[in-house]
């Protein structure tokens, strides 16, 4: 067979686009937070990850741009050669006592953070433990790692009952990690950090939670989902994004020093990877630098969330229960989230559309998140529009 041709055979996105269907890859014209420009009109934006509203801070910008005059736009190198900058320093320290742990890393991304954290600390005669429904780049950090012979297991979502299964299964003198997305990104759900501490202590396994929704929104002046239960001398490790609470890019792990410093020498996603972008490093700095000074971001976006799920709730939709930022709104059937989908954009609403594989089957959904920039008038045209769309649809009274 032709390596190219299930690149050929695959028409199904093709399909969706000739149905004038496709949610996926709309370019954003112009982000100005709650409302964005796509192909020249402004929408209400209902499908970020700009939770604190701060990509367009103007005090994020220009210290992004005063980093570029001074830095340059790339480092030129890796972390562990020439691509380190005082910034990266700065910002790992500050983070570090933020977070309330030992010693944070930055990766480029918080993809290549899991990845070259997972399969650099769990090897060969170590098992790793993953939620079956953890983030991709957890799956994708669980699965490099058995590709360098260690074992690789999973649990029922969230079900500390069968999590404790399969540690029973599990060599009493194996190294064991547990890793879970503390706020799961589908449906906004916080993991059972508690239940899971006491199954881990029992077992002698590590946790890393992945808080990627989780940091800037749930927690002590947002310090994510281990201080949301007052756990985080009992949680080994946290690692996040910068993609979201901290309007930038890259990502960071933080920990014991000593795991840190191993990491730090060992892993190849960090070593033979450019380092942050000074651009990057900067804005996240000030964007942390805000979150620490204007918790009433935190308390607005969860407002706002709490807002929409009774909306929702009120109107007939299934919403799944959480205190996040994030508010699904379960339709199960393929096509009606499709058609909603599109609905809704026409009418000036922009959420995103979750069907399988990237969801369980009958578990298609719209899934909306919010900012803490969203004002009523955005929030209430928001409702306005689902419930015109909803009862044109039949999908509520």
């Amino acid at each position: 067979m032709d390596l190219f041709e299930k690149c050929y055979d695959f028409t199904r996105a093709d399909e969706v686009k000739a149905a004038g269907l496709y949610p996926y890859f709309r370019p954003v014209e112009e982000n100005e937070g709650p409302v964005v420009v796509l192909e020249g009109r402004e929408v209400i934006m209902a499908g970020s990850n700009n939770y604190l509203g701060l990509t367009a801070d103007p005090r994020v910008k220009q210290a992004a741009i005063e980093a570029i005059e001074r830095y340059g736009t790339g480092c030129s190198g890796s972390r562990y050669l020439t691509g380190t900058i005082n910034l990266h320093v700065e910002l790992e320290a500050k983070l570090a006592e933020y977070l309330g742990y030992e010693s944070v890393l930055l990766f480029s991304t918080g993809y290549q953070t899991a990845l070259g954290s997972i399969a650099t600390l769990v090897q060969k005669g170590d098992y790793v433990i993953s939620d079956k429904e953890n983030h991709a780049c957890i799956i994708s950090g669980c699965m490099l790692a058995k590709g360098g012979f260690a074992e690789f297991v999973r649990y029922k979502h969230n079900d500390m009952a069968d999590l404790e299964r399969v540690l029973q299964r599990i060599p009493e003198d194996a190294g064991k990690l547990i890793v879970t997305d503390g706020v799961f990104s589908v449906s906004g759900e916080l993991v059972n950090l508690p239940e899971m501490v006491a199954v881990a202590e029992k077992y002698d396994a590590k946790i890393l939670v992945d808080d990627a929704h989780g940091t800037g929104v749930v927690g002590v002046g947002g310090r994510g989902t281990a201080s949301h239960f007052g756990l985080v001398d009992r949680t080994h490790m946290t690692m996040g994004t910068f993609s979201k609470t901290f309007a930038s890019l890259g990502g960071f792990i933080a920990g014991p020093e000593r795991v840190i410093n191993y990491l730090k020498h060992h892993s190849p996603a960090l070593i033979f990877s450019a380092s942050p972008t000074p651009a990057s490093v900067a804005a996240a700095l000030k964007a942390l630098e805000i979150l620490q000074a204007e918790t009433w971001r935190i308390d607005k976006l969860l407002a706002n969330a709490d807002k929409m799920r009774a909306g929702f709730s009120a109107m007939g939709y299934t919403v799944i229960d959480s205190r996040t930022g994030i508010v699904p709104v379960v339709l199960g059937d393929v096509e009606k989230t499709m058609l909603m989908w599109r609905s809704l954009y026409d009418k000036g609403v922009f959420v995103n559309a979750f069907i399988p594989p990237g969801v369980p089957p009958n578990l298609s959904m719209l899934r909306t998140s919010y900012m803490a920039t969203h004002e009523d008038e955005h929030l209430d045209r928001i409702l306005e529009i689902f419930g015109i769309v909803g009862r044109e649809l039949g999908l509520i009274p």
